[in-house]
């Protein structure tokens, strides 16, 4: 079998990298190195045939190190590896933000509706572009009466947690931006985590309340700002069985653990980046960090405006996505 190392400073996505090869029959993963320093010597001493390495570390980043080992090594194969692309940003954008807001499947829940029924309605909407309501009606799941009470009700309902689209407190000349970051982190917890949840309204925060864990990232350039991540225990473990693809983490490390909420902040923000680009907007990203506020929160800086976002995930667990933007 060929021998393979693992170079990434993300201890999940090595966890995942580590966890192909060794699946895949013909490779075995011979280490794990941090960066690019770590990957020259550890290429040295295991002389694997191919190294699998991350483009940005701290320290020496990948390019760095490639551009050593073309020197040192001319035999070895180094595949580059990097985070969501194009195709990803795309997809997720497509991704529905939350099961829970569709009438649809409320109804049937509520037993107002069977499936069997739903489907005729979806078949009927689908011929004749008919409102859902019209539809409901003419299948005989409910009268006009009846259709009007529940989307009252389903409007109570969702009033707390949704709005037309994604209104900030704020008038800002990046609005769009943290707009656009919202909605990514939205759907990057469908389409990464595939967690069910309903996102509450945004509102200016006075203080950074204590979690059971942040992750926080830097950005700066044309932007400066914090992006965060607040995680209940529970909050962690979820975005650690779909991080490392797990059923169970309870015996995982709580370094590990920590990484892979580490780890979902970088791909939301790289997606971010990637997308601000196109909007013109270019920034840098530092790597992920842990937070660790006082049990009485973390005050806001002065000159820094700071944006919560609540997100209800459907087992009665929250998680909360924050924007701390430098004035």
């Amino acid at each position: 079998m060929k021998k393979v190392l693992v170079v990434d400073d993300s201890l999940s996505v090595g966890r995942q990298l580590e966890k192909i090869i060794s699946e895949s029959g013909d490779f075995t993963c011979v280490g794990h190195a941090k960066n690019g320093a770590e990957a020259i010597k550890m290429n040295h001493a295991e002389d694997p045939e191919i190294i699998c390495m991350d483009m940005n570390m701290p320290g020496m980043d990948g390019l760095t190190a490639l551009r050593t080992l073309a020197v040192m090594d001319k035999e070895v194969k180094v595949v580059m590896v990097t985070s969501l692309g194009g195709v990803d940003i795309q997809r997720a954008h497509n991704a529905q933000m939350s099961k829970d807001l569709k009438l649809g499947d409320m109804l049937v829940e509520m037993g107002l509706l069977t499936l069997v029924q739903m489907n005729d309605v979806i078949a009927r909407q689908k011929n004749t572009h008919m409102y859902l309501g019209e539809a409901l009606v003419q299948v005989g799941a409910l009268t006009k009466d009846e259709i009007m009470k529940q989307l009252d009700a389903f409007k109570a309902d969702q009033a707390r947690y949704v709005s037309s689209g994604i209104e900030l407190p704020i008038t800002s000349a990046n609005s769009k931006i943290w707009e656009m970051t919202a909605d990514l982190t939205f759907k990057m917890i469908t389409r990464v985590l595939g967690l069910q949840f309903r996102p509450g309204k945004c509102t200016l925060a006075t203080v950074i309340s204590p979690n059971f864990m942040l992750a926080a990232m830097d950005l700066s350039g044309d932007i400066e700002a914090r992006y965060l991540i607040s995680v209940s225990e529970e909050g962690q473990k979820s975005i650690a069985r779909a991080i490392l693809g797990e059923v169970s983490v309870d015996h995982e490390p709580a370094e590990l653990l920590e990484d892979t909420v580490m780890e979902f902040a970088n791909v939301v923000c790289g997606n971010v980046a990637a997308k601000a680009s196109q909007m013109g907007i270019v920034f840098n990203i530092d790597p992920p960090v842990t937070v660790h506020p006082p049990a009485d929160g973390l005050p806001i800086p002065d000159g820094h405006t700071a944006l919560n976002f609540p997100i209800h995930i459907v087992d009665g667990d929250m998680m909360e996505m924050i924007l701390l933007i430098r004035e």
